[in-house]
């Protein structure tokens, strides 16, 4: 069941009367959320909740969408929300701050919501016009209960549909993906919200341990030949993001079934091979951070390069098709790629799309 679906399902049977058990449809559905969106949300490692209350039914049922990465607690930090109003005509998609994790310094009433207000205007105004352009701001759930008047003020982008008319899948769809990626600009304006706050000046005492140092890719390493090239990348020192493995596993699955052979094991540093006829893919995922794919390109670029060089030529070994993966639409980098040779794909509202290579080949329609 896709977001229209459950939505309307919840919409029309939720009753906030009735227990928050097993057995009540309702409840049942907002617990089902997590199964049955995880092949349509945005990005690789993003995670949907639902919540009918606790105890007792919440007059504004809510399904949480989480990247873990930001925060994957709904009492702190910034994430996504389909809140329904108390009279279930709109459920509104928003950018929600968290509200508990306030409860001790600013009790559950006005002190609170002027802070989350606040603070919202001050998120809102650090995001790109373009991005939040034809959005709203202040949702109106039609509850009077401490949290709901929260969950109002807290809001820094959003946008309400009426149950009575609900917009199709792919509408919804599309909204989600934006607002996510609205949702990570809202981040680096609150993690510089939250850094001015707790800076430390230059004097203060550390424990005097000297950090670990950790490369990213390919830095630090100065390889003579293929085996020394291996030998330099251990696997603990390379960082690799949740966002990143959820996109290996999604495109493996995938890819097998369309009948190619995905390998990661005994493959490192490789990110993933794809077999199939006799014929190799080499792939290297890179994870899309604000909408903007300049530095993930870079760095698949470099890093195909690269290991095409040292893994392939240098052992000679028939060199392999170079396949790109991307966690979003990389627009124009796609042509700009085929022209050197290397063949990407991204995930989609609906599934997986690529470049001219990639389709020729059958890794995507």
């Amino acid at each position: 069941m896709g977001i229209h679906d459950l939505l309307l399902d919840v919409a029309s049977s939720y009753d906030a009367r009735k227990p928050t058990s097993k057995g009540v449809h309702a409840q049942d559905r907002l617990r089902a959320v997590a199964g049955e969106w995880a092949h349509i949300l945005p990005g690789s490692s993003f995670e949907a909740e639902g919540n009918g209350g606790s105890g007792g039914a919440s007059k504004t049922p809510w399904i949480g969408v989480y990247d873990p990465d930001i925060t994957r607690d709904p009492k702190k930090g910034l994430y996504l929300a389909y809140i329904f109003a108390a009279d279930l005509s709109t459920v509104t998609l928003t950018l929600q701050q968290g509200v508990t994790s306030l409860e001790t310094k600013l009790g559950t009433g006005k002190k609170r919501r002027d802070f989350l207000k606040e603070r919202a205007q001050v998120l809102f105004a650090g995001l790109p016009d373009e991005l939040v352009q034809g959005w709203s701001v202040r949702p109106d759930f039609k509850c009077d209960a401490h949290r709901a008047l929260s969950y109002e003020a807290g809001s820094v982008v959003a946008r309400s549909y009426k149950t009575s008319a609900m917009p199709p899948e792919v509408d919804l769809r599309e909204d989600l993906w934006h607002l996510a990626e609205v949702l990570q600009h809202a981040a680096v304006v609150e993690k510089k919200l939250n850094d001015m706050k707790t800076a430390v000046g230059p004097g203060a005492k550390g424990s005097g341990k000297k950090p670990p140092v950790e490369f990213q890719g390919l830095d630090g390493f100065r390889p003579k030949d293929g085996s020394d090239y291996v030998a330099r990348i251990p696997k603990r020192t390379i960082k690799k993001s949740r966002s990143h493995e959820l996109l290996l596993e999604a495109f493996g699955h995938y890819a097998d079934e369309r009948d190619f052979v995905p390998i990661n094991k005994s493959m490192h540093p490789k990110d993933l091979v794809l077999r199939k006829d006799g014929i190799e893919w080499l792939v290297e995922a890179k994870t899309v951070k604000r909408g903007n794919p300049t530095k993930a390109v870079r760095e698949a670029v470099g890093q195909l390069f690269e290991y095409n060089h040292f893994l392939y030529e240098q052992e000679g070994h028939a060199k392999p098709h170079l396949l790109a993966l991307f966690t979003e639409d990389i627009g124009a980098y796609a042509p700009y790629l085929e022209g050197l040779g290397i063949a990407s794909v991204w995930r989609t509202v609906d599934g997986w799309a690529g470049s001219t290579s990639a389709a020729t080949w059958g890794i995507v329609d």
